[in-house]
């Protein structure tokens, strides 16, 4: 049997994230109502069938804007990882090839901004620029380019050591094109791997900043943003904050799982060890 079909983490992980992928993709063009029309007349309406999940303070379907926050939360994640992952892949590949004073420098740089997580770095970009999606994006990336920059740099470092990369240098190719037609190749398994991971990062800590105001501003929908409104309200409607909570969960996991599950499937020699 496939190994992937005996994988559960790849399996629900999988379902989970294809589920919120194509809630996204579906609030695009339909949502049961308005995510930002207000109705203060049907206001903290509990969830029945004209509105599945209920309303929130101003009478707006938690419904419609829990699936338009997939879209903000989603769209975040993969800018941000794709932000980290390419400076990251870049910085470490050069890192990996130059070894000595400038391999130094270059991990004490990604020393220096992994010292700085997510909150704390758009804190200090939204103190510049101002709050805001394109800035959450921004400092959440910068989080992960020192990530992407020691995994990189780790695999590229033992790639560099192998006898097919010896032998590419023996035949006279450039070193440009070992490193990108030769070296990172063999480092897209973990890249993958962990670029899944971060999307789950990403997303809670969009999430996080949107909470604390300085991510998706209204009336953009946003889980984080959603919990932030919802807590004045909790005893009287807990319904607004248990469903966007729930949302940030299963997107958590799903990325996390999903990760596992890749992790075992393109790692054999893992594979082997928890059979």
């Amino acid at each position: 049997m496939n190994r992937g079909l005996k994988n559960v983490n790849l399996i629900i992980g999988g379902a989970l994230v294809l589920a919120i992928v194509i809630t996204a993709g579906l609030s695009l063009f339909y949502t049961p109502h308005d995510p930002n029309r207000m109705n203060l007349a049907k206001r903290f309406q509990s969830p029945g069938a004209e509105f599945l999940l209920g309303t929130d303070q101003y009478g707006r379907d938690i419904l419609s804007r829990v699936m338009k926050g997939a879209v903000n939360s989603l769209l975040v994640g993969w800018v941000a990882v794709g932000i980290g992952m390419g400076f990251g892949v870049f910085f470490g590949s050069l890192a990996a090839f130059w070894r000595g004073w400038k391999d130094e420098g270059v991990m004490r740089l990604m020393d220096v901004l992994y010292g700085f997580p997510a909150v704390l770095s758009a804190i200090l970009i939204t103190s510049i620029l101002g709050p805001g999606m394109v800035n959450s994006m921004l400092a959440i990336g910068i989080f992960n380019i020192p990530i992407f920059t020691r995994l990189t740099r780790g695999a590229s470092l033992s790639i560099w050591q192998r006898d097919f990369v010896t032998s590419a240098r023996a035949v006279g190719q450039r070193n440009g094109a070992i490193i990108w037609g030769t070296v990172l190749p063999n480092t897209l398994s973990p890249l993958i791997v962990q670029g899944t991971v971060q999307l789950a990062i990403a997303i809670l800590a969009e999430a996080a900043l949107s909470y604390l105001g300085l991510g998706t501003q209204p009336p953009h929908a946003s889980w984080g943003r959603m919990l932030n409104e919802a807590q004045t309200f909790m005893e009287i409607s807990p319904w607004l904050a248990i469903f966007p909570g729930l949302a940030i969960a299963w997107a958590v996991l799903g990325f996390n799982l999903l990760g596992d599950g890749l992790r075992d499937l393109l790692d054999p020699k893992l594979y082997r060890t928890r059979r």
